[in-house]
């Protein structure tokens, strides 16, 4: 695709587009990696993922589709060195159950999907880790799957080495909990060690000490050493000590919902500097949960964080008021052999794009880049009344610098920051 052929943005600030692709007709993504030359890129609603070759970022071209199993979600992945590997859980979005989006970010998701009940519900997807050999880059071949009796698995931290983590939904519990998991053979990938927050043990008979109608579920950890760092939606960040994979040990735990929104999606540790970037996640239109807002903590007594500051929401236009989601979604998670920064944080805003913050000064964090891209060619989204607007998920961003973004129905925008 030529330059002049790409989508026009609705704004672009210190940023320009230079490269689009709707995935082979697939334009519906959620997380994405790039390794090696190629985009693994999850889908939301097409089920499966799909493979981009972007050794050239201005022209990236789809290369292959891997199809889910019946009713199962892919969305989220990771890759390193050989390896990548893949969630499958129950397609959430497309049970009749979740068609409000309101059902799925309110109340206790095991009692929802069966899981706190085992055995009541017909399971018709496949739940579980997957483990694909990416050594020819463009033919991913899986090698190994890790089952989970349950939901499935949401979302991990695999960073090469033996071990992964990951936020699995298991019988008998009200939601995601942590799990390590022990990749020492790849071909059999087994769980090592759990943790969860009391209250969330249903089998166990523990009495339920938070509000049955929030989400106590855990997003998704990132491990730094031997300290995990974990997004736990409404029940806010969790730090563990899990030198011992087996027993993971709580250092701290804190949370500001109430008063504000909760939806904590991540928790991004900057050793260097002792901070910690965690943001919450936007999930309704509107702004009807609230402002959501990404936090600076200092960490330098972890098992004491505190907030020292906030980054300002984007207001260059009226966002609330514009369709869909406004607030932040995702952040880049400095990967190793990604572009690695404690200076600069990249992050997506849904409607309002991918954003880039300065937080050279850890006390007053500022916008110093932008990108909106336009609304989508189609909709994709399957879910009724959802409006044709973009909804940028994740971005990452590669080693050179370039940046990339998907979106729920508009395909991949590739970009450079001009800052």
């Amino acid at each position: 695709m030529a330059i002049q052929d790409l989508p026009v943005p609705e704004l672009a600030r210190n940023m320009r587009l230079i490269g689009h692709t709707d995935q082979g007709g697939r334009p519906d993504g959620v997380q994405l990696m790039v390794h090696r030359g190629f985009a693994y890129i999850g889908h939301m609603f097409s089920k499966g993922f799909s493979v981009v070759d972007v050794k050239d970022p201005a022209r990236p071209k789809p290369v292959q589709y891997v199809p889910a199993a019946q009713n199962t979600w892919n969305i989220h992945l990771q890759a390193h060195d050989d390896l990548l590997l893949v969630i499958n859980a129950k397609d959430m979005f497309a049970a009749p159950e979740f068609q409000d989006e309101k059902a799925y970010y309110k109340g206790e998701l095991g009692r929802k999907v069966g899981t706190t009940d085992a055995g009541k519900r017909v399971r018709d997807w496949r739940a579980g880790l997957a483990v694909y050999d990416i050594s020819r880059g463009e033919g991913p071949r899986e090698i190994g799957f890790m089952p989970i009796e349950g939901g499935g698995i949401h979302r991990m931290w695999y960073a090469g080495g033996r071990w992964a983590y990951a936020s699995a939904l298991i019988d008998g519990f009200t939601d995601y909990i942590f799990i390590t998991i022990d990749m020492s053979d790849p071909t059999r990938p087994r769980e090592a060690g759990r943790y969860w927050l009391p209250g969330m043990n249903a089998a166990a008979g523990e009495a339920a000490v938070a509000d049955p109608s929030r989400r106590q579920g855990l997003h998704h950890p990132i491990v730094h050493g031997d300290t995990a760092y974990l997004a736990w939606r409404d029940a806010g960040m969790v730090i563990l000590d899990v030198k011992d994979r087996a027993q993971p040990k709580l250092v701290a735990h804190k949370n500001w919902s109430p008063p504000f929104g909760g939806g904590t999606h991540n928790c991004l540790p900057l050793p260097d500097r002792d901070l910690l970037v965690v943001l919450d996640e936007a999930v309704l239109d509107h702004q009807e949960d609230g402002e959501k807002l990404i936090w600076l903590f200092d960490i330098r007594e972890p098992s004491n964080p505190v907030s020292i500051s906030t980054f300002k929401s984007p207001s260059d236009a009226d966002y609330r008021a514009k369709p869909g989601h406004f607030g932040p979604h995702n952040l880049h998670e400095n990967r190793p052999g990604s572009f690695v920064s404690s200076e600069l944080i990249f992050t997506t805003y849904q409607n309002a794009g991918v954003r880039v913050f300065d937080i050279r000064d850890r006390y007053a964090p500022r916008e110093v880049g932008a990108l909106v891209p336009p609304a989508p060619a189609k909709l994709v989204d399957s879910r009724p009344g959802r409006p044709k607007v973009i909804q940028s998920a994740d971005v990452f961003v590669d080693a050179a610098g370039i940046v990339y973004s998907t979106d729920y129905n508009g395909g991949l925008y590739v970009m450079e920051f001009r800052g």
